[in-house]
């Protein structure tokens, strides 16, 4: 088979077709969008991140790295689904999570805060009780959660029943790369577009911001993003 001619060729085609753009006011899925269709989506998009995983398969067994990426991922689902998220993208031990809707800044925050909380209070001291590898190397678990609004654009890529959505633009990749910062215990930050959009109660506690504002830098540009040490209970 001449693959050169027919990777050429699909490349051509791709490179050759127009979209179809409509407004989306529900988190799309790959049966919603065709082919050539993108879909506009003012969304929060949040990405939350078991730091360290690396740690984990170096001195625990296979078994141990297994319970703890699958616990994490399960009660990160289920916090997203709770408030109101839609799962979209699974990635090693990184999620992705989407929330529309007036209060997506607000519920995606909240839910940022609370798998802070989970990870904090709930997986890590457990994971130290239950396992000896974590406990015996002194492995604290800790995560990263990052969370951006806007405007993206969604498109389907792949072939038949190999295919999934792909996000352009910056909330998403703005939250992807806020997950991957390392700045433990500040483990949730937020654009500046997500903070001036909470209300006081989830910028204040007694009185004092519980957010600290930092510059970011991101393809180029600086952004202003805010980032927190307080977890939220559930």
């Amino acid at each position: 088979m001449a693959w050169k001619e027919d990777l050429e060729i699909w490349v051509d085609g791709h490179f050759g077709s127009s979209f179809d753009v409509r407004d989306g006011t529900v988190v799309p899925t790959t049966d919603s969008v065709s082919k050539n269709q993108a879909v506009n989506l003012d969304a929060s998009f949040l990405y939350a991140d078991l730091a360290g995983s690396s740690e984990l398969a170096r001195h625990c067994p296979w078994e141990t790295t297994a319970k703890i990426i699958r616990a994490f991922l399960d009660t990160s689902t289920r916090l997203i689904r709770a408030y109101r998220g839609e799962i979209r993208s699974f990635d090693g031990d990184r999620v992705m999570g989407v929330f529309v809707g007036d209060m997506s800044q607000t519920n995606a925050t909240k839910c940022a805060r609370e798998i802070f909380y989970t990870v904090e209070n709930i997986l890590g001291p457990k994971a130290y009780k239950k396992f000896t590898s974590i406990s015996k190397n002194g492995i604290k678990l800790k995560c990263g959660v990052g969370v951006d609004y806007g405007t993206s654009r969604t498109v389907r890529a792949g072939i038949r029943n190999n295919n999934d959505l792909i996000w352009i633009g910056r909330p998403p990749n703005m939250a992807a790369k806020l997950s991957d910062v390392r700045k433990y215990p500040y483990s949730v930050m937020i654009h500046k577009d997500v903070y001036t959009s909470l209300p006081d109660i989830e910028k204040y506690n007694d009185g004092k911001d519980i957010w600290e504002s930092r510059s970011f830098k991101l393809s180029g540009a600086t952004h202003t993003i805010y980032r927190t040490r307080w977890p939220k209970y559930p």
